[in-house]
């Protein structure tokens, strides 16, 4: 089984994770923290991502980044945010556009951030830039639950 890797927010370990178990409430294991529950943002990579989207019952929505991105990292605290918004609700995920360059070409994806929103494994939404707040992320999510 694939698994995913969650970023501890106490000390920044990453912990692998099962994505069959997203909805579990697991620790880190360096520091003991309680991880997000379903989580996120999950880092993901073009295996975890095609995980996740094979096993995921409620709707994902990937961020579509790169480290050298300035929108990227203006839009990355509102989805950090709305990963604990969402938590157990919704899966939200980060894939680094460079270092997984097969699934944002079989998406289209051509300017980031791109964030699209999957049901059922299918694109039902999506944004392209920074200009999205928060409170339309959600709106976005909630009209797929």
């Amino acid at each position: 089984m694939d698994q995913l890797i969650v970023t501890c927010s106490q000390c920044g370990a990453r912990n692998r994770k099962n994505p069959l178990k997203l909805s579990d409430n697991p620790v880190c294991g360096k520091c003991g923290n309680t991880l997000p529950r379903g989580g996120g943002p999950i880092a993901l990579d073009s295996l975890a991502f095609d995980a996740v989207l094979r096993v995921s019952a409620v709707p994902v929505l990937v961020d579509f980044w790169a480290e050298w991105c300035g929108p990227c990292k203006r839009i990355a605290p509102t989805v950090e945010a709305l990963a604990e918004d969402c938590a157990g609700r919704a899966t939200i995920g980060k894939l680094n556009v460079d270092d997984n360059p097969r699934t944002p070409a079989q998406y289209s994806v051509r300017g980031i951030p791109t964030l699209l929103i999957f049901k059922g494994g299918q694109v039902v939404e999506s944004v392209v830039g920074a200009q999205v707040t928060r409170e339309q992320l959600s709106q976005m999510i909630e009209k797929h639950l």
